[in-house]
């Protein structure tokens, strides 16, 4: 019996576990709609003022570093396929109980954070939208807040519904996110055709704190990092996927260059319509530049009104993807005791993590509120840029953990395996996009720092829960022991 079968096999009495329901065309789906998320509305402008006409550039140079970790992870992956990501690798490759808990606790705060923030943009975008075809709600930042919590119980719904109906919406998100970036595109092109547009700013590089190209370049990227995340969510669904061992390599990298492509062109369009002066002014703002190349690119059509409610979707795409990642990895840290095990339990009927869902989306909630009371706008930054600095963590970590992990045969060769030294490359380059030379804000590694002492907390928290049953284990489980 092969292992994708194996995992699916209940026995008498046994807890339920979760159903593959995921095929290739679901989890491509899956990925590029987990990448084409809320980043790209929220990074492109930023990345143009640090760079200038090159924007394109350190999206380019993010996909290559991103590719490179992917490559890490789908050995891992194939190699182990359980639903706890890089939790699971690191406690294979290290076994510190500590280290283990950490790297989850990192992952799930930046699913969640990125998923709270999303859904509070998502409610401004809505309200935006609803203004721009006369529609005046009035409504002030509470209504807003209201909006975004009440966004994050529905997505809670349709998690709870299984993952089956899950990824059936996630299709349609993606599919609608895909066209708002196409129109983008498709604007931008037009606007070239029309002699509006200065393709020549694309090999412009314009840096307003005069840096070099090599420091510019890398300050964009660990701005455009942000957008290039999402394919490491994807491995805390294996469990739900139909022969893992043998898809999982090709949708990830196919969904990977399907992804830095929709991004090229759109900054491509961006640089292109919009003049350096307007770049200049929208560029900390999230989503404005689109929204800008759309109105300005096409002022004859009222795209500009309809793309505001196009952005909701995909904002709403990011979120839901967030939130499965979250909820999966909270039930495969406690279907091995990382947890209490009661986080991991199984709705017997709709086979959703039930008890995971509900944990991860009040920590949502809260957040969405801890967010609503900032009167600085700039915190929407600080937790995409805190989201992106602790998953490079957790990156380089990951791709030394597959480095280490390669001296384990047990599994056989039937597993994909990245190529060569390209592991200890990916770690060498993550590790050095979490630098201080990179330009990041110190409110990022401030943020991060109390993430990561609240993680400190809970891990004590989870050793005297857990201190009964380890008076009869010995610390975490082996995979290898696991009978699910």
């Amino acid at each position: 019996m092969s292992t994708h079968e194996t995992a699916a096999v209940e026995t008498p009495g046994s807890e339920p576990t979760l159903k593959r329901v995921m095929g290739p065309k679901l989890l491509l789906l899956f990925i590029v709609g987990d990448i084409l998320g809320a980043g790209v509305y929220a990074v492109t402008g930023q990345m143009a003022g640090i760079v200038g006409g090159v924007v394109w550039l350190p999206f380019l140079v993010a996909f290559v570093v991103a590719t490179l970790t992917a490559l890490s992870y789908l050995e891992l992956v194939t190699k182990y396929p359980q639903a706890a990501g890089a939790a699971l690798y690191t406690h294979k490759a290290f076994g510190i109980h500590f280290v283990t808990f950490l790297v989850a606790f990192a992952v799930i705060c930046s699913g969640i954070t990125s998923a709270s923030t999303s859904a509070n943009v998502l409610a401004q975008n809505l309200l935006a939208g609803l203004d721009g075809i006369g529609l005046e709600t009035g409504l002030s930042t509470t209504g807003t807040t209201i909006i975004a919590m009440l966004f994050m119980g529905l997505l809670a719904a349709i998690n709870l519904r299984g993952v089956g109906e899950s990824v059936k919406f996630n299709v349609v998100l993606t599919l609608v996110e895909m066209t708002a970036l196409a129109i983008v595109i498709g604007v931008g092109f037009y606007a070239m055709a029309q002699g509006e547009g200065d393709i020549s700013q694309i090999t412009t590089f314009e840096s307003p704190e005069d840096k070099g190209l090599f420091l510019a370049v890398t300050a964009a990227t660990s701005v455009a990092f942000f957008a290039m995340v999402g394919f490491e969510d994807s491995v805390n669904m294996v469990e739900e996927t139909k022969e893992p061992e043998r898809i999982f390599p090709k949708m990830m990298l196919t969904g990977l260059g399907i992804a830095v492509i929709f991004y090229m062109l759109v900054a491509i369009a961006v640089v292109t319509v919009l003049t350096p002066d307007e770049l200049a002014v929208i560029n900390e703002s999230e989503g404005r530049a689109l929204l800008e190349v759309v109105g300005k690119g096409a002022p004859d059509f009222p795209i500009d009104k309809v793309f505001p409610f196009l952005a909701v979707f995909a904002v709403a795409n990011t979120a839901l993807i967030n939130m499965l990642m979250a909820s999966r990895l909270v039930y495969g840290m406690a279907r091995q005791d990382v947890l209490p095990r009661s986080l991991g339990k199984v709705s017997p009927n709709r086979r959703s993590p039930y008890v995971g869902i509900i944990f991860t989306t009040l920590i949502a909630v809260a957040l969405i509120w801890y967010v609503a009371t900032q009167s600085d706008s700039s915190i929407v930054g600080a937790l995409s840029g805190t989201t992106s600095l602790l998953l490079l963590g957790v990156f380089t970590i990951v791709n030394v953990a597959c480095l280490i992990l390669r001296r384990d045969d047990k599994q056989g060769t039937g597993f994909f395996r990245s190529p060569g030294v390209t592991p200890a490359v990916a770690a060498v380059l993550c590790a050095f996009l979490i630098g201080p030379w990179v330009d990041r804000d110190v409110l990022q590694y401030q943020i991060a720092l109390v993430l990561l002492l609240i993680g400190v907390a809970l891990w004590l928290l989870t050793w005297f829960v857990n201190r009964g049953v380890r008076a009869k284990r010995t610390g975490f489980r082996d995979i290898e022991h696991l009978e699910d």
